[in-house]
Formats: structure tokens, sequence, C-alpha cells
């Protein structure tokens, strides 16, 4: 078993205009202060990280970590989910998700896709400069908007998209097992990869790829009513990267899984911040300890209700107050003796 390491937290959604939140040193202070050990960097924040320097520069990612470590912090993983998603994205999505894009590449989705492609690729090797084994990202999707298959779905239609969702991952897995790197997909609705067959599914497509692993995030599964308990059981040795994210699903006779378009707050299932929400962590990070799945634990803020800030002076505690320092030793080894072969027959009736 391995003690799950923590806690961290995900800077993604706490970048801002103002300090602290507008600069590394800033937020790595900041992160410090209120007891966090990591940080999870996303890639697409310019003001974090200059990814296109990472991928080419070790010495610029060797004054990256020390700079962070000065701090008292260690880099958890860097994320490409915004380039990730758009490695895949279908032409109903294109005018929204152009907003992930540069400039230069909005209302092109040919170039925008190669775009994407070589930004996740200088996430490997920007991971292998920085001392990383585990990236975290998302699949982007050609297929969701079927997902409730009306009209029906034609036969061959699902097998063809996860096809085509492979051909476009397999060059960036192969650049990252150059690296030695494990790609870690965040399982999300909206995206294909947003349970577990679907999971099975696109490993299957890249021929059980060695570094196709999961990213755990609970909270997704609450929203789709899946037991993200037994998820872990099914799953465990692909879960490289976790997020400790709550969610709650309370549907009413006028709303449930879709929502009515509701805005987050009046939503059915909706994102809470870690404690607030259904999950039952406790038992998560028992079952995470007890498969010795390797990981850090990140704080990923998402809560329609409570504020940042205090959900950020909150997370490093909870997460500390979850982590399970595994046993090296088993609780009733004071009772056991050495090994005696004639006893042993003795008790097993073994003449």
């Amino acid at each position: 078993m391995k003690t799950i390491k923590g806690p961290a937290v995900f800077l993604a959604q706490f970048m801002d205009s103002n300090p602290p939140f507008n600069s590394l040193d800033g937020l790595c202070k900041w992160a410090a202060d209120l007891g966090y050990k990591g940080i999870q960097i996303p890639t697409w924040e310019k003001a974090l990280i200059d990814l296109d320097k990472a991928g080419e520069s070790k010495t610029y990612c060797d004054e990256l970590k020390g700079k962070i470590e000065s701090y008292g912090l260690e880099i958890t993983e860097l994320a490409s989910h915004l380039q990730g998603q758009l490695v895949a994205v279908h032409p109903a999505y294109d005018t929204m998700f152009d907003n992930f894009a540069p400039e230069a590449y909005k209302n092109n989705p040919k170039e925008r896709t190669a775009w994407a492609v070589s930004q996740v690729k200088s996430c490997a090797r920007a991971s292998r400069h920085l001392g990383l084994d585990v990236h975290g990202t998302f699949s982007g999707s050609l297929l969701w908007h079927t997902a409730h298959p009306w009209p029906q779905r034609p036969q061959g239609l699902v097998e063809m998209g996860f096809e085509e969702l492979a051909k476009r991952w397999m060059p960036i897995l192969n650049a990252f097992e150059e690296e030695g790197v494990d790609v870690c997909y965040e399982v999300h609705p909206g995206e294909d990869l947003h349970d577990g067959v679907t999971f099975e599914r696109f490993l299957e497509a890249t021929n059980h790829h060695k570094r196709v692993n999961i990213l755990y995030d609970p909270s997704h599964f609450v929203l789709q009513q899946l037991d993200y308990i037994e998820y872990i059981d099914h799953y465990h040795e692909y879960i490289k990267m976790f997020h400790v994210k709550d969610a709650e699903f309370n549907p009413t006779g006028k709303k449930g899984t879709f929502g009515g378009y509701s805005d987050w707050v009046d939503r059915a299932g909706r994102y809470r911040h870690p404690g607030d929400g259904q999950v039952d962590f406790k038992t998560i990070f028992s079952k995470l300890t007890q498969y010795g799945c390797d990981v850090w634990a990140v704080m990923e803020w998402e809560c329609c209700i409570k504020s940042p800030e205090q959900g950020a002076r909150e997370g490093a505690a909870f997460i500390q107050n979850h982590i399970i320092e595994a046993t090296q030793k088993k609780f009733d080894d004071f009772a056991g003796s050495e090994i005696d072969e004639v006893k042993l027959k003795k008790i097993l009736g073994i003449n």
C-alpha cells in the first residue's frame, strides 16, 4: 500500500487579474500559506508557465521548478484540459470551443486541431523536463451529441467515432511513451471518455496503449449516478491522478439528470466544495490507499455556492484529514510465529 500525497491544489479556477492570483509567485505563496504541499499547473495559463519554452528547455523547467520549490511546494502534474479538448471537436461545438484556441486558429478547425496536438505533445516533453511521470487532460469528443440516442444511432457509428478518436490520440500517446509519461484522461461528461464503458472502448481502440490512464474525479460520476466507489475496484490500476471535488444529485418532480438548461446552482446535479456534497471521501481515500494508488490528492474548486477563497482555506485541511498513512505492519503480527511445517501439517490434519 502507498500513502496518498497531499494536500495539493489545481490552480486553474483560482487565476484572476488581481493579486495574489495573477502570478506564479503570488499563487505559490498563497497556496503554501494555506497549508498546501503541491500545485497542479494548467498549461494554458501563460502567467504560470510558458509551455512552448518548457517543452524545449530543460534549463527553463529547472528554474520554474526551483522557484516553486522555494515556497516549499512541488509541482504535482501539468494539465492540458483545454488543449486536449481541442484534439477532437464535433462541428456543432466549433464556435464555443474556439474560445480555447489562440486567435490565429479560430474559425479553422483543422489548424486548431493541429495546434492542440502540438500543445499536448509539448506537455509530454515539459513533464519529463520537470521530472513528472503523469499528465492530466481531456479526450475531446466526436460522439457526445449522440449520447441520448434519438434519432437512433446508425450501426457502426460508435465504433467509427472511437477509431477516429484513437487515431488522433495515438501520435500523442506515442510522444508520451517516448518521454515515459502517462496520459491521465479526466473521465468527464461532455467527453467521449465519460464513464467506465467509454474508457474501455478507448483503451481497446488504442490497442491498450500503456500510456492510457485515468484522472479520477468522483464528482462527475455523482452527476451520472454511477457507482464511483465500485469504479475504483474496476479501474484502480489505471488511476494515476485524483481530483478531490464534491457533488450532489437532488432530483425533483421538475428536473433530473439533464437539468432543464438551468444554471449550476439550480440543477439537480451540481458541483460542491469537498465535504459539502454527497461524495463519500472517507471510503474513496481508503480504497485508493488499499489498492496502492500512487496519487496526489488535488483539490479542484468548482462550487456553485461557496467562494473559492473559503474553499481554498478549507480544502487543505479537508484533504490532510482524509489522507491515511498506509500501514506497513499487520495488526495481528504480535500473535504470529515462525513457520513450523510440522505444526502446520498438524493444524491441517496432514499425516
